[in-house]
């Protein structure tokens, strides 16, 4: 289902594949469906389906809701991430890396609760992986959050930072991308901070565009190295109008206002202007 929407923009219900009938199995199951709108539904008593949002309840059914859009996603390894491209992700000349924030969301979303009272294109990475697309980059979806399967952890994913640093280092430092651009959400800009001190040579050389959205980095004691700082913003959420400037702390990363107040809307309100970012980025 998902990857029919990226690679089509077709409406939300068109499916193609067994993996992506289980995924609309389960949601119906629920009794709930997307609607053309990419917006989480009711399906009423008569099949049809209402106005009516998902609501909230406290059950073991509610942890198989969208979280299991990700299997219809293409993975890699034992890990779990996704590479989206046209070619070949290795000779793409701009590799866009997409990294989520913390909690349940997994690769390809931003924040599940959006995904269900919204709809997919503010809940998850969607409009992110088509604008990319257009832009002919190749594209990887971490998934920092998934370290366990079955009760036993997954290897070099025991944790988020470690997840990170096994991806970068087996998938993107070997790339023949001249230029990698990232967006990070919430966590997400943490484990950038971390990336960063990693793997000093690629953000010196190649990381060319850092977009932030929320990022909770400030929050920790990470040093920011000066490679990351100058090829950064942090679109951080705000009710002034997108891209005020916010105020910056000294030998911190550039504040601007995202647009909306809520945390996990900032990627989505933000979009735009990270796009316009990223390109005067790879222009220059």
């Amino acid at each position: 289902m998902l990857k029919n929407v990226i690679k089509t923009g077709k409406p939300y219900r068109a499916i193609n594949t067994a993996k992506e009938m289980d995924v609309i199995k389960n949601i119906l199951e629920l009794g709930y469906d997307f609607n053309t709108e990419g917006e989480l539904r009711k399906i009423g008593v008569d099949g049809n389906l209402t106005n009516e949002p998902f609501q909230y309840q406290i059950s073991s059914d509610q942890k198989r809701m969208p979280g299991s859009l990700r299997e219809t996603w293409s993975c890699c390894d034992r890990i779990r991430i996704s590479i989206i491209t046209k070619q070949s992700q290795s000779i793409k000349k701009t590799l866009m890396v997409l990294i989520q924030g913390s909690g349940a969301v997994r690769a390809g979303q931003w924040a599940r609760s959006l995904i269900i009272n919204n709809n997919l294109d503010m809940g998850t990475q969607i409009p992110y992986i088509q604008m990319g697309i257009k832009r002919n980059f190749g594209i990887l979806i971490m998934n920092p959050n998934e370290n366990y399967k079955r009760n036993k952890d997954i290897p070099q994913s025991n944790t988020s930072e470690e997840h990170a640093q096994y991806v970068w280092k087996t998938y993107i430092s070997g790339t023949k991308a001249k230029n990698i651009v990232v967006v990070a959400h919430s966590y997400g800009g943490l484990l950038t901070v971390m990336l960063a001190q990693k793997f000093k040579n690629d953000f010196e050389n190649r990381v060319k565009a850092v977009a932030m959205t929320d990022s909770v980095h400030s929050f920790s004691e990470a040093i920011i190295p000066d490679s990351l700082r100058k090829v950064s913003i942090n679109w951080i959420s705000n009710t002034s109008p997108l891209d005020t400037p916010m105020k910056t702390p000294e030998f911190e990363i550039t504040r601007l206002s995202a647009g909306h107040p809520q945390h996990e809307m900032s990627s989505y309100a933000s979009m735009d202007s990270v796009f316009k970012f990223i390109d005067s980025k790879l222009a220059s």
